[in-house]
Formats: C-alpha cells, structure tokens, sequence
C-alpha cells in the first residue's frame, strides 16, 4: 500500500481532498478487514443490525405494544418503518463512532511513519462505516415503497441529514481518537456513552406521545442525535422539508461546529506526541 509522501500537515479541504485515493483505498481495506478470516466475510456487517432490528420490532411492536404512531399528517405509520428510521442512522454513528476512536491505536503503525497524514485516520474509519449505512439506506427506501411511502423529493433530504451525521462524526472523532492514545479507557466511555444514548434518543420510543415534562423533552432535543434521527423520519415518514425546523437546524450547526474546531484543535495539539506514546 502506498502512503502519502506529503509532510504531516494540519487538517484541511485541500489535504482531504488530495489524499482522497487513499482515503479510498483504506476505507475498503479497513472495512474488508473487520471481517477477515470468517466463513461468510462481510455478510456479518449486514447480519447483525437486521437482526437487531427485527428483536427490537417484535419485543416493542408484538410484545410492549406501544400507542400508535401518526406522521406529520396524522396517518397512523406502521412501528416498523418508525422504528428503522431511528435506528439506520444509529448503526452509522454508533459504528463511525467507535471505529473513529479507535482510528490512531489500530492503525499505529501509519502513525510512526513521520511522512504519513495521519489526519484522515478518522476519515477512513468513518467512511468504512458508510459502505454499511448506504446497504440499509436502500432497504430502508424499498422497505418504505413496498409500504406505499415511495422516494420523493422529500425522502433526498437524507442526503442532507447523512452529510450533517458525517460532520458532526468529524469533531467528535478526531476529539476522541486524539484523547483515546492518552487515556485507553475513553474507549469503554465511550461504548457505555452509546449503550445509554440508544435509550436517550427517541430510537424506540415516541417523545411526542410520551407523558413528560416540556423541559426534559427540550432537554433530550439538545441531543445532536436527536436531529439526526428526526430528520430521517422527516424524510421517509412526515414529509417535512430541514428548513422547516429552523431552530432545531441553527442548533445542531452550533453544536457540531464547535465540536469541529475543538476536535481538530485538540488533534492538532496532541499530534506530535502520538508516536512517542503508541
């Protein structure tokens, strides 16, 4: 495999843009890797969220029995459409997530090259998570057909709400890969953090039908995730355009901005200690 020839340089358009064939070639490699050596390879990438998916409609949908959930319009919207339009963009961030963290420590050996850009270590391992989430986005859209809601211009808006994911994943990444090489447990935090965070973004359960107060359900709204996800149902289920919710969309670019600049401040920051510590 080649590596860039380019000087350890600061994260920037330019740079990603350059080294987009490598970021390419890894993201491949990273995602062919996770896999190797089991009999049925990269099937398991598939096998697990479905399967995940399906226990989550039957103990919710057959076994809870929850309210009915209405769209935008006030059409009752079958559990199971509701429910994957929560959980497909959870797959993508919780897998980016806890690959990005762990972007510097499985790739050491690219970080000791003094010539390698180890700046898109946590690209590679965001974009090995998008192979997955592009397969579930297409099930999710004929999934959505075959229950009479087809693609619209509507249903394009999670081309929006993915790149909003992918940004936000950005910040959050390179905070948490560049922190992880330091402290080894933020791994564990982070995989407690997403455990709980499945529960606090309204994923399985209905916060419009749940019986809180006004305040915690603004609270739960600061949640990035909760856009996100929200979008998504906008999109397939509600048919409700982002600039609709313009103060949820001011909000989110807030926060994951700063998020942005403090992730690639603090990587910039601690990047020359990573080959003494690794």
């Amino acid at each position: 495999m080649t590596v860039s020839k380019k000087k350890n340089q600061g994260l920037s358009l330019a740079g990603i843009y350059e080294s987009r064939k490598l970021i390419s070639r890894l993201s491949v490699n990273d995602f062919k890797t996770k896999f190797a050596g089991s009999y049925l390879g990269i099937i398991w990438a598939f096998v697990q969220p479905v399967i995940t998916i399906l226990v989550y409609w039957f103990v919710f949908e057959k076994g809870f029995k929850p309210a009915a959930i209405s769209n935008a319009a006030g059409a009752e919207v079958p559990y199971v459409l509701w429910l994957i339009a929560g959980m497909v963009p959870w797959f993508f961030f919780s897998d980016a997530l806890s690959g990005g963290t762990r972007a510097l420590l499985d790739y050491t050996y690219l970080v000791k090259k003094v010539v390698f850009q180890i700046d898109i270590l946590p690209i590679v391992k965001i974009i090995s998570a998008v192979f997955v989430h592009l397969f579930f986005l297409a099930f999710a859209i004929v999934l959505y057909a075959v229950y009479g809601y087809t693609p619209d211009f509507y249903t394009l808006q999670v081309i929006y709400y993915t790149f909003c994911m992918l940004i936000l994943l950005l910040g959050l990444t390179y905070l948490t890969s560049a922190v992880v090489v330091f402290f080894r447990d933020l791994n564990q935090v982070i995989n407690i953090v997403l455990q709980v965070g499945v529960w606090v973004t309204p994923i399985m359960w209905n916060m419009d039908t749940m019986d809180i107060s006004p305040v915690l359900k603004n609270i739960l709204k600061l949640n990035p995730l909760y856009y996100i996800v929200q979008g998504y149902r906008d999109a397939f289920i509600n048919k409700v355009a982002f600039w609709e919710r313009l103060e949820l969309s001011i909000y989110f670019w807030c926060f994951t901005l700063v998020f942005l600049f403090l992730g690639s401040h603090v990587f910039k920051k601690l990047r020359m200690h990573f080959a003494d510590v690794l």
